[in-house]
């Protein structure tokens, strides 16, 4: 069974051969420190960081949690889990940082300095929450631009293909929050890599030439919404913030 596909063989191990769990965890060693060092943008060390034991962690979770219906492949599906794990660590690393107590650092109130190493801790935390959050947006416009490409799409190409008009755009991403919220519709994406335009276009009541005009924007706005990218998302939610209602 170690011949198999990535998906026999964890099948076999959820049937209960847990003898080959540790044998294609280490087979897939390598491709654990990479996803990790591409979330991270950084080269995590498995020896030293933190980091790739998270991401052991979730790829074992992966290996658990799959199920061959869900649309996509083993290694698609493991570096979802992987990616969401490590944002987490990442956002309990900075909480962490942000609950660190001020009589934890230098306190002399009697010349004035307690109070300055107060301030200083606090825009310390405030800076470094502030790295953090680019941090975690560079990595998740990474990860997307590497799914993007799987559809034939460059991140460069949703400039051209985005919706001028706010009316429009509002328009556009319901739709694609739909698509990656809908199970039936996502599978059709991720299986055929093709956009579900008929179903779409009876769902949401659009012509069919509004879907396909803007197929390469609603593929991105569906992978946002599907994916593990929480600051991606936020900007699909600002656009609903500035009018009543939230997306469907």
């Amino acid at each position: 069974m170690q011949g198999g596909t990535p998906e026999q063989r964890v099948e076999a191990i959820q049937a209960g051969d847990e003898a080959q769990r540790e044998a294609f965890i280490v087979q897939y060693r390598p491709f654990i420190t990479k996803t990790a060092s591409r979330v991270c943008r950084r080269f995590i060390d498995p020896e030293r960081d933190d980091e790739f034991s998270v991401a052991l962690a979730a790829f074992n979770e992966a290996i658990n949690r799959f199920t061959p219906n869900a649309g996509s492949s083993f290694i698609g599906f493991a570096d979802t889990v992987i990616s969401r794990r490590l944002i987490d660590y990442r956002r309990q690393e900075m909480r962490h940082a942000q609950s660190i107590p001020y009589s934890s650092f230098t306190d002399d109130e009697d010349n004035g300095q307690g109070y300055l190493n107060r301030m200083e801790n606090a825009a310390a935390v405030e800076v470094y929450e502030q790295s953090r959050e680019a941090e975690d947006r560079r990595a998740e416009i990474a990860a997307l631009s590497e799914r993007l490409a799987d559809f034939g799409i460059r991140f460069t190409d949703l400039v051209d293909h985005s919706p001028r008009h706010r009316d429009s755009r509002l328009v556009l991403l319901r739709i694609g929050t739909r698509l990656g919220q809908t199970p039936e519709l996502w599978q059709m994406l991720t299986e055929k890599r093709q956009l579900p335009v008929k179903e779409l276009c009876i769902i949401e009541g659009v012509s069919r030439k509004t879907v396909e005009r803007h197929r390469k924007y609603l593929i991105a706005v569906s992978l946002i919404a599907a994916g593990p990218y929480p600051c991606l998302r936020q900007y699909i939610s600002l656009e609903y913030d500035k009018q009543e209602g939230t997306p469907s």
